[in-house]
């Protein structure tokens, strides 16, 4: 026993000197070939300064920039350790003839002022982009790259055409989208008019106290290099089960109820999805222009996959200047958020294992940047398809020129039964048949027992939902989830595109939420998730009215459009699950009809999903043709 524990502690420190030195490696071999300035304090038109790391080549010539500003922490110290992701960061750009600079938002960390999810003012990425420009050492061209909350600024600053902004690399840029198209998110807050909780968590871990230690005004460099060895401004809030802390009501106490930080979530969780105010920040909507050609990723388990590929359509159909039209890519992979360098040979996304979606990132990301940045004659366009995408199932890698792919066709799936549809052993079918009859589905919906998120498209929600694709029939033995199945494929079916889904629904409450997910069913039974939609009722006519329902009448509920690609093995089948919860991926709907987020009592909903030719209740998957 003594010797196995001292083999361990062996190993151990083995292990931790392998990992200082490959730290130290990393520094030194960064120092060995950049100039590097740290701290530096970048003014913005109203006084306020940004904190910038500028890691640049150390040559006489002038050099491209890649730019990353970022709402995260960047710092070199953290507990008086040395760090060295973002070292990693710049020594691939450096070593390939770029500047690499990083920034902080305004209020966050280092940079003055006060920070706003929003991005206000959006003036700050415009003149971090002219102060960059006019430095001697800059060729005037400027790049942008980053994923999640370092992307979702991008978009919104190629909507003010800075002459240097050349080109961008936006990576899971979800609450970038704002509204665009059937999309009215405002920054991913909602789905349907419904609350994403993925913010309520999400803000628990990054908004700053007003009451946090500040750096004086007028601090020197040398002094903020001083001092971000032993302060890095990123002290950690105490760790919270978010899983428990999203069930607690009102939801807009969410917060207090933890102790975290509200002033933001306050303002934001007030909002309905219409609210002038959302467009008043920092977040691309679809009546700003866009003038930068752009190398777009997204990923099939992300929370923003569909309002990702409808930016990516929205920038080609409508940008004003032809070359941007034309200079829009996309790559689409089959991970979780922000995890596309983690695919390996075996891709597990949750338990489904997707097979081999490893992709050259970095070999596709700096041509692109060649191209735009230096000039260079690359063959990015030759090489490159217009649009990469992942198609799960078959796990392979495909191309189209355009999104959807130009060979898919919407073939519509009508939901028929015998009036019993409730759980995986009920009698609800799909079908290319329309249904004569109404035989309609009824199921109760407990506010205060709400359908448990399994796996899904989520981001940010700590262990309160675990991401990806699990075995729903876990959840399939639940009386408030109808399911409708085809029957087994007699040759393999390729969804590829945006999934349209309609449902004819009544209620004995005056407002409710109506869920869909799309699932892909083996032969042994096993049932994977692919995506998932939610509508709340009182939206169905659009987000600029609130509509009441009566008892008694049915109404047509059109969700949210899905999106995926999977191939559908013969043998597979085909399964869609209805309830009106997926908590706490979506807040629960108290049915009242109030505001929901002040509620804390809910009352239940008796929920029918018809089905007939009057009543066509149907779910359009985009096929591939042969």
């Amino acid at each position: 026993m003594k010797s196995t524990k001292a083999l361990y502690a062996l190993l151990f420190i083995l292990f931790c000197t392998y990992i200082s030195k490959a730290q130290g490696d990393i520094i030194e071999r960064l120092e060995e070939i950049a100039i590097i300035d740290e701290k530096v304090m970048m003014p913005m038109r109203d006084g306020i300064r940004l904190a910038t790391d500028i890691y640049r080549p150390k040559t006489d010539e002038k050099v491209p920039i890649i730019f990353s500003r970022t709402p995260y922490n960047f710092n070199s110290w953290g507990d008086g350790e040395r760090r060295t992701r973002t070292a990693q960061r710049a020594y691939e750009a450096v070593k390939r003839g770029y500047a690499y600079v990083v920034q902080n938002e305004r209020g966050r960390y280092y940079s003055e002022g006060e920070w706003d999810i929003l991005g206000v003012p959006l003036t700050d990425g415009f003149d971090a982009f002219t102060w960059m420009k006019d430095q001697s050492w800059s060729n005037g061209k400027i790049g942008t790259i980053g994923c999640s909350s370092t992307a979702e600024w991008q978009m919104a600053v190629a909507a003010l055409d800075h002459p240097s902004h050349a080109a961008m690399v936006p990576q899971a840029y979800g609450a970038g989208v704002g509204r665009v198209g059937n999309y009215f998110e405002q920054g991913n807050w909602y789905r349907g008019g419904v609350e994403q909780m993925l913010f309520f968590a999400w803000l628990y871990g990054v908004e700053h106290d007003k009451f946090k230690p500040r750096i004086p005004a007028g601090a020197t460099q040398e002094d903020l290099i001083r001092i971000s060895r032993f302060y890095d401004l990123a002290p950690e809030n105490p760790r919270v089960d978010m899983a428990e802390a999203l069930k607690h009501l009102p939801i807009q106490d969410i917060l207090k109820n933890i102790n975290g930080k509200r002033e933001i979530f306050d303002k934001m969780v007030r909002r309905k999805p219409n609210d002038p105010e959302w467009y008043e920040g920092g977040l691309y909507h679809d009546d700003m222009g866009f003038g930068v050609p752009s190398f777009w990723f997204a990923s099939w388990y992300d929370v923003s996959i569909s309002p990702n590929l409808a930016l990516f359509n929205h920038v080609r159909n409508n940008a004003e200047d032809p070359e941007v039209r034309d200079n829009q890519y996309m790559v689409i992979a089959p991970v979780l958020h922000c995890r596309y360098t983690r695919a390996t040979e075996n891709t597990m996304v949750g338990d489904r294992n997707v097979g081999d979606a490893r992709l050259n990132y970095d070999e596709q990301i700096y041509a692109w940047f060649d191209w735009w940045l230096k000039g260079e004659d690359t063959d990015f366009k030759e090489k490159t398809p217009r649009v990469q995408y992942y198609t799960m199932g078959s796990n392979k890698w495909q191309a189209a020129e355009q999104w959807p792919p130009e060979n898919t066709k919407l073939v519509t799936y009508y939901l028929n039964s015998g009036g019993d549809a409730n759980t995986m052993y009920g009698n609800g079918v799909l079908t290319t048949k329309m249904p004569n009859k109404d035989n309609p589905d009824s199921f109760v919906y407990d506010p205060m027992n709400p359908v448990k998120s399994y796996g899904g498209n989520v981001c940010c929600t700590g262990n309160a939902v675990q991401g990806g694709a699990f075995d729903q029939r876990v959840m399939e033995t639940r009386n408030d989830i109808l399911v409708y199945t085809t029957d087994a494929l007699e040759e393999g079916v390729e969804v590829t595109g945006f999934i349209e889904s309609t449902l004819y629904v009544s209620s004995d409450v005056k407002d409710t939420d109506f869920t869909i997910k799309l699932i892909d069913v083996y032969p042994d039974g096993t049932a994977y998730n692919l995506d998932e939609t939610i509508q709340r009722a009182r939206y169905r006519e659009g987000y600029d009215k609130e509509v009441f329902m009566k008892e008694g009448e049915v109404y047509k509920i059109d969700l949210t459009p899905m999106a995926t690609s999977n191939y559908f093995k013969k043998g597979h089948r085909i399964r869609i699950e209805v309830s009106s919860s997926n908590f706490p991926r979506f807040a629960r709907n108290l049915n009242t009809g109030g505001n929901n987020y002040d509620e804390s009592e809910g009352v239940i909903a008796n929920n029918t999903i018809h089905h007939s030719k009057k009543y066509p209740s149907n779910i359009k998957l985009p096929i591939k043709q042969d």
